[in-house]
């Protein structure tokens, strides 16, 4: 009860503190504007350094070629005087806003949403590109890691260089996360590489670690005295000519603290919509799709399946001088060049739905909500949707068909849903065969007749002669691939285009079968059988499909 007066009390404060300004901008013959409700440009920001802007209580809202608005608390102030004077050298044109001193202090903390540059975050470590080549060729599998890591003496080199190697070796191998793992006597450090995780050493030393666990907390600005709770954050490492950026997250456990770190590699997101994985005719539908002025298109999957490498490749696809587009993130995982990004900040209000509401105000063509997860935020984006805008967002569903229930869950009305909807993309990721050692393998008569029925019941916008003389491969494992007879992966996919029939089920409240039952007469190929089909080429294996998709039904 108590925190809900100060809640309301703190409320009624701020909004006559806004109130205040309002009033005063009126008299000055200056716009008001309420930074709350404002989606700031990361490129703005960058036009001032956040020292410089907390000096001077100035913020950077907004930046169109050379003209750049200004939130500001008072013109005359000496420090902003000086600011301004700086941007007009520089060739901005400016425009101002009188804001609230409260308002300026939360948008100061979006420059802590910037996507970071080398050499600007805490503690960045070094692996230089004079030494690049080297240490590559040093870290040609995980064997040769796990000796590296295995062999190193403290008393001849620094700690970071240990954590150097470690980084170096799950960049080399493209790992997607490092976890170090504490027990009794010993600690298991172990790389996420295409979905599996492979252990690299089995005892690193304990003592070694406590100084590797203070050097990860100094990197990342996380207290070095604080091991009873969990912590995040994030740093970098200069591999070569690109800056990869490390998430940590830190938890305590039974035998001490457990991290994992998320490795963000900028090559593994530089994907085109090519790149993906889609078959030629599902890859027409989309490009199709994409290129619609209006709509939603929406991307179901479970965490790690790929969404977020989708939906980046979309907009790249759709990136041009002549759109906006605003995307709303949590976390922004990679920064792509001309698009404007925002992160959600809940401790400054910005969530996914009232930045939705903001970034509605900053006229976009096209937008990207990370997910969808509430009833406000769906209404906001089929809204968004059905007004002109092409929407790209996620639903947690585990089929194309399972969106829709899904977003009848969240109070959309029927009759919104099929209107606003384009087309609703499934997708898992598998592993890819190794191509240096796979091994052919015979296809037998049963497999033949599983093959034909397969190919019998798929829609004729299916290439079937391509797949009718299959190839298929066994899993063999060589040096090259860790021995595990894979290396990268790819993408299956199942694609649900919303037309008039669909619609009309829609807003009859269909159940999920039902949708799924329909869509496969319209022509749906499942995840499942794109992945057959990727079997048949060569591609991946039928243990692949099968873990990923469940029991195989051909």
């Amino acid at each position: 009860m108590a925190s809900a007066i100060e809640e309301q009390l703190v409320k009624i404060k701020r909004d006559s503190e806004e109130r205040d300004v309002k009033r005063k901008a009126d008299e000055l013959g200056l716009d008001y504007l309420d930074l709350s409700t404002k989606v700031i440009s990361n490129t703005a920001l960058e036009t001032l350094s956040k020292d410089v802007a907390e000096a001077a209580q100035v913020i950077p809202v907004e930046l169109k070629g050379q003209d750049l608005a200004l939130a500001v608390i008072d013109l005359k102030n000496n420090k902003t005087q000086e600011v301004v004077s700086d941007l007009k050298s520089k060739g901005f044109n400016l425009a101002f806003y009188l804001s609230s001193k409260s308002s300026i202090k939360k948008a100061l903390k979006s420059y802590d949403n910037l996507p970071k540059k080398r050499g600007e975050i805490t503690g960045e470590v070094d692996v230089k590109e004079s030494n690049l080549e080297e240490v590559a060729k040093k870290l040609t599998s995980l064997k040769i890691i796990t000796e590296e890591i295995e062999s190193f003496n403290t008393n001849q080199q620094p700690i970071g260089s240990v954590l150097e190697m470690i980084l170096a070796g799950a960049i080399t191998t493209k790992s997607s996360d490092v976890h170090f793992e504490p027990s009794i006597d010993k600690i298991k450090i172990r790389y996420r590489i295409d979905g599996v995780l492979n252990t690299i050493v089995n005892d690193f030393s304990t003592s070694l670690y406590k100084s590797l666990l203070s050097r990860i907390k100094l990197l990342t600005g996380l207290k070095i005295d604080v091991s009873g709770k969990s912590q995040d954050g994030r740093f970098s490492i200069a591999f070569g000519n690109k800056d990869v950026e490390l998430r940590v997250s830190i938890l305590p456990s039974e035998y001490g603290e457990t991290v994992v770190m998320r490795v963000l590699d900028p090559d593994s997101i530089n994907i085109s919509l090519e790149d993906l994985g889609l078959r030629k005719d599902d890859l027409d539908i989309v490009t199709i799709e994409i290129q619609e002025p209006n709509g939603m298109i929406l991307n179901t999957g479970p965490t790690g399946s790929g969404k977020t490498t989708t939906l980046y490749s979309f907009l790249k696809q759709r990136h041009s001088s002549e759109i906006k587009i605003i995307t709303i993130e949590d976390p922004i995982e990679y920064n792509i060049e001309g698009i404007e990004q925002t992160q959600v900040d809940e401790e400054r209000g910005y969530t996914f739905s009232n930045g939705l509401s903001a970034v509605m105000r900053q006229d976009p063509d096209v937008i990207l909500i990370g997910e969808i997860r509430d009833a406000e935020t769906a209404n906001t984006a089929v809204q968004s949707a059905l007004t002109g805008h092409l929407v790209f967002s996620t639903v947690h569903a585990n089929e194309a068909a399972g969106s829709i229930p899904r977003l009848l869950d969240l109070n959309i009305k029927p009759t919104s849903i099929g209107p606003a909807l384009n087309m609703i993309m499934a997708q898992r990721l598998v592993r890819k065969l190794c191509e240096n050692c796979k091994k052919q393998t015979e296809v037998d008569d049963e497999m033949r007749v599983k093959i034909a029925h397969l190919l019998a019941i798929l829609p004729e916008r299916v290439d079937k002669v391509s797949y009718q003389t299959p190839t298929l491969f066994e899993v063999v494992g060589c040096e090259k691939c860790n021995q595990t007879g894979y290396k990268g992966r790819v993408g299956i996919f199942e694609l649900l285009q919303v037309k008039q029939e669909i619609e009309s089920l829609i807003e009859k409240e269909a159940s999920e079968t039902e949708l799924q039952e329909f869509a496969l007469k319209q022509g749906m190929v499942t995840m499942q059988q794109d992945g057959l089909l990727k079997v048949l080429t060569g591609i991946t294996t039928l243990e692949e499909i099968k873990a990923a998709t469940g029991s195989l039904n051909f």
